[in-house]
């Protein structure tokens, strides 16, 4: 199958169809709007976008200090795309962004059933002793 790689975000429309389509929508902490989820994708660091037959099926995106750190969110994939290996292609692309960048420490949230996904990409948990820390306020 043949896909479209662009580093443009897509349409507002195309970007919260994905979004809800996905199910990436329903895991998202706290009351945003399709709009403010929008806002927070276009003041992205980076974000790459895959479209078949004009339809964008998979998307990702980094917010980062541009010199050591990034963060990964909102990898999604539309469901009828997934299990052919396009969420790992996303993740490469951003991987490959960071590595032109000289970005050496690279982070995420994994949404709930996708840890596996990530160890295989290569990603490894944070020290029992340093982890990560959330607060919803």
């Amino acid at each position: 199958m043949k896909f479209q790689i662009t580093n443009e975000l897509p349409t507002f429309e195309q970007f919260a169809k994905l979004h809800e389509d996905s199910g990436l929508l329903q895991n998202k902490k706290g009351n945003y709007t399709r709009e403010q989820l929008y806002k927070a994708a276009k003041n992205s660091w980076y974000y790459t976008a895959f479209y078949h037959n004009n339809t964008l099926t998979a998307f990702g995106r980094m917010i980062s200090d541009g010199v050591y750190q990034a963060l990964i969110c909102d990898v999604m994939v539309s469901p009828e795309m997934q299990g052919q290996g396009l969420g790992k292609k996303v993740i490469e692309e951003l991987l490959q962004k960071c590595k032109d960048s000289g970005i050496q420490t690279v982070q995420l949230f994994s949404a709930k059933g996708k840890h596996q996904f990530y160890q295989k990409l290569g990603f490894q948990e944070r020290d029992s002793d340093a982890p990560g820390m959330t607060i919803l306020i």
